[in-house]
């Protein structure tokens, strides 16, 4: 079955040209932090991504997913972290909930990519222009 997921990427519905929108057309999550205040709802936002990301398992799926060839890992490329397959699942559904992953079924795998501008926007916040 896995054989036949490579060639799931012609069809357009599932075409990953999403992944390099890093330019103009990244919507951050927030201001860079030089520029303003954040607001509470900027802040919530903000803070839910960076607490996913603030555990050492999901860092290490999220960069896994992130580096992986072709911009996106099947669960059956990444569930070897050290923490059993449930525990892999929990973790990737907590990336999913903070808007740093998204999914998609194909039979029976679930390949994972990161949001489109997730990466372009947290750097953008992060504020390429501090001193």
């Amino acid at each position: 079955m896995s054989n036949a997921a490579p060639n799931a990427l012609s069809d357009p519905a599932t075409d990953a040209t999403a992944l390099p929108l890093i330019g103009a057309e990244a919507e951050p999550c927030c201001p860079p932090l030089t520029e303003r205040p954040l607001t509470a709802e900027e802040a919530v936002r903000t803070a839910a991504m960076f607490k996913a990301l603030g555990d050492p398992v999901r860092l290490r799926l999220f960069s896994l997913v992130a580096s992986h060839e072709g911009g996106e890992a099947c669960v059956c490329d990444i569930s070897d972290v050290g923490v059993s397959q449930p525990t892999v699942s929990h973790h990737l559904k907590k990336l999913k909930d903070a808007g740093l992953l998204t999914s998609e079924r194909r039979g029976t795998w679930v390949y994972y990519r990161v949001a489109p501008t997730v990466v372009a926007a947290m750097g953008k916040m992060l504020g390429q222009h501090a001193v």
